[in-house]
């Protein structure tokens, strides 16, 4: 199996299956590396992130290279994703009709309160947004858009995700979590159960500046129809959507949207208890 390390981004750590195989895995631990944090790397980032030994390494970037995964930066030994994987990623959002569903009801949205809309599905220990929608009168640069993640624990969408899963993944995941931040989650860890606690008694969760500093946010979970659990968010500026306006204006509006999407694709929404 794969000596890649688990704290990559998006890496599973869930016990590994006899049935994978480890020169793919490793390819895609490569991968996953690269982030808009870190979107040029170079042979010795890879190994460091990874921890795949640096032959193994080099060889795997060739063969990534070759099939357009990658490609070369300017700097010398250094490289960034290359146009296949956008390739794949149109391909992943055509498949995802959710998405013509959803966007006009999403940018109504926007465009009535003023604020991003955000629609995401889970990847590894993230959430990715698969669609965006924002005021056509915002003179704001936007901060995310599709293909932005957000982490699972201490995002309004992560936390959404997670209260909408079965208690048995839920477990599995949040002990997986637990050990990806180590002692960060004394901090974390709290918090998160008990905005999942809530989404579980009122249909939302909340993220007061918990995820980026003086940024507050509302998601609702929703279920498409092979089960697919997304995510729906809406917030901005902690000064403007105050816990008090999320909760009485945003969340009931948001928790509606869901409710309508879930009901033209087939899905629903996790009923309140």
């Amino acid at each position: 199996m794969s000596a890649a390390k688990t704290d990559i981004p998006g890496a599973d750590l869930a016990e590994s299956r006899s049935d994978t195989v480890s020169a793919l895995e490793r390819g895609i631990s490569v991968l996953r590396c690269f982030s808009q944090d870190q979107p040029v790397l170079g042979y010795a980032d890879i190994a460091r992130i990874t921890g795949i030994p640096r032959p193994t390494v080099n060889r795997l970037v060739a063969t990534l290279q070759a099939t357009g995964m990658l490609k070369p930066a300017p700097t010398a030994d250094r490289f960034t994703l290359g146009p296949a994987v956008l390739t794949l990623a149109r391909v992943f959002l055509v498949c995802l009709d959710v998405r013509a569903v959803a966007r006009p009801r999403m940018q109504a949205m926007a465009e009535a309160v003023g604020a991003s809309v955000y629609l995401a599905v889970r990847d590894g220990m993230e959430m990715v947004l698969i669609e965006a929608c924002r005021p056509g009168s915002s003179i704001l640069s936007p901060r995310f858009d599709v293909g932005s993640r957000a982490p699972l624990p201490n995002s309004a969408l992560g936390r959404a995700y997670l209260s909408a899963l079965d208690e048995r993944r839920r477990t599995q995941l949040v002990d997986s979590l637990r050990l990806l931040r180590g002692p960060e989650w004394d901090l974390v860890g709290p918090a998160m159960e008990r905005a999942i606690d809530e989404a579980q008694r009122l249909g939302y969760c909340l993220s007061l500046g918990e995820f980026h500093h003086e940024i507050n946010s509302v998601s609702v979970p929703l279920i498409g129809p092979d089960g697919e659990i997304m995510a729906l968010n809406c917030g901005g500026a902690a000064y403007v959507f105050t816990e008090e306006r999320l909760r009485q204006e945003f969340a009931p509006r948001l928790r509606g949207i869901a409710q309508d999407i879930a009901r033209d694709i087939g899905g629903y929404v996790p009923p309140t208890r």
